[in-house]
């Protein structure tokens, strides 16, 4: 974990109605938000860190607009959810549950590319992480603040259920160039329910899983100005139907995968599922990488379509010591019949590769990891997915039906092709990257 700033929060009651602004101001002197609901007839602002506490739920209706105070290190805003606490925020696609920046009209006010005006939302679970305490504070908190520990032994918690949510703005940096992440999962178990949730134009990662076992299905990584999507301590979770597209000026990694830190070879395994994304990198003049795998970290990527980013896919090779490559060798990395295009070059050979930590000779190694490109069925293909400087045309027209690797498991939906995408934008309308006129 980054050494952290210690922040002192300091706080008045729960909450305070603001007659000059309309605003319910929210705020946390340490008893949290209390099993509460916010409701779409008020305005809601939150005023520094915001916990919900260990046994309350916060219930969020549909169509409800939670803003918060822009500002940095000691003025920063978030919402956490405490481990043991409870986020029942489930919108609809007509109706979306926002969070944003004070300011924002939801009209344009802010612009779309606008990052780090506020924190971000934060969940914290009792599902296992791989380190030798299987607990851990989460990056974004002060160290002080005990309600930011995460972590446990149960593979089926729940920490409630976002649904139609669109985060936008966030990632404040609250001191020694930590940023919080638009969404951050730690130790989140796999009864939570996360369904159709955007993460734009976040200063740092879009979406962080810290361990845990959580499953995501449709969800939206735009515009942020790290990794679209990162996983360490042993995230081990499902995913389905994932969009990426990273920022054209800023973004790093599409997908950041990475294992145990103490120790690094710790269990759970840091081993997610992924099928049918659609991952659209910054373009593939700036040398970016699509995937980057190290401490031990394993995954299978499957059925989806990656593009318009420089370089391919690399694993972590130590000699005389565990490592990705060993994953690999394992079967702890899979990368099944997916749609590659406009990445290195479009070379095949060039774009799967193992790259030494140490300066050692990988030839050998390197050599296994290339041919497997073609052993697991990936290709070289068009698959039309439209790229302007002022739209992406995510819905496929090219081939992404042939050579489909089976659904892993019944938690999975069962579709006949590659990428997130086929005739249906499920993005549309609840999403600040569809409103704005990025996608179609």
């Amino acid at each position: 974990m980054l050494t952290i700033l210690i922040v002192t929060v300091s706080c008045n009651r729960k909450s305070e109605y603001s007659t000059e602004t309309g605003y319910e101001v929210i705020t946390d002197n340490g008893e949290g938000t209390g099993t509460t609901t916010w409701t779409p007839g008020k305005k809601y602002l939150l005023d520094g860190f915001v916990f919900v506490n260990d046994g309350q739920i916060l219930t969020i209706e549909a169509g409800t607009v939670i803003r918060a105070s822009t500002g940095q290190g000691e003025n920063a805003s978030a919402l956490i959810v405490s481990r043991g606490g409870k986020i029942i925020a489930e919108g609809n696609s007509v109706s979306p549950i926002v969070f944003t920046c004070e300011g924002d009209d939801l009209e344009g006010s802010v612009p779309v590319f606008a990052k780090g005006l506020w924190g971000g939302l934060i969940i914290l679970g009792n599902a296992p992480l791989n380190n030798e305490n299987n607990e851990a504070y989460i990056e974004g908190i002060p160290v002080a603040e005990p309600r930011g520990i995460f972590g446990g032994w149960d593979e089926n918690d729940n920490s409630g259920i976002l649904k139609y949510v669109s985060i936008r703005h966030g990632g404040t940096n609250i001191g020694s160039e930590n940023e919080i992440n638009g969404l951050t999962l730690g130790g989140v178990g796999n009864n939570t329910l996360i369904e159709y949730v955007e993460v734009i134009s976040n200063y740092d990662d879009g979406i962080e899983l810290f361990g845990g076992s959580v499953n995501c299905k449709y969800i939206v990584s735009a515009f942020n100005g790290d990794d679209a999507f990162d996983y360490d301590l042993g995230y081990h979770g499902k995913g389905q139907f994932w969009l990426a597209i990273q920022d054209p000026a800023e973004g790093d990694l599409i997908i950041e995968g990475s294992g145990g830190q103490d120790p690094e070879l710790g269990q759970p395994y840091s081993l997610p599922i992924i099928y049918n994304g659609t991952f659209i990198g910054r373009g593939n003049n700036i040398t970016n990488r699509t995937i980057r795998l190290d401490r031990f970290a394993g995954g299978i990527f499957g059925n989806s379509i990656f593009t318009n980013q420089h370089s391919g896919i690399y694993i972590q090779y130590i000699e005389n010591y565990n490592n990705c490559f060993d994953q690999f060798q394992n079967s702890n990395i899979r990368i099944l019949n997916n749609i590659f295009w406009d990445i290195a070059e479009n070379l095949a050979y060039d774009i799967f590769n193992v790259y030494a930590q140490n300066g050692e000779n990988i030839e050998n190694q390197n050599e296994q990891f290339k041919q497997y490109f073609v052993d697991a069925e990936n290709t070289v293909s068009n698959p039309e997915v439209e790229i302007t400087s002022e739209t992406y045309r995510i819905l496929p027209q090219g081939n992404i039906s042939d050579n489909l690797a089976p659904e892993p498991d019944s938690w999975f939906t069962n579709v006949d092709y590659k990428g997130a995408f086929l005739y249906d934008n499920w993005a549309r309308n609840w999403s600040l990257i569809h409103q704005s006129g990025w996608i179609e």
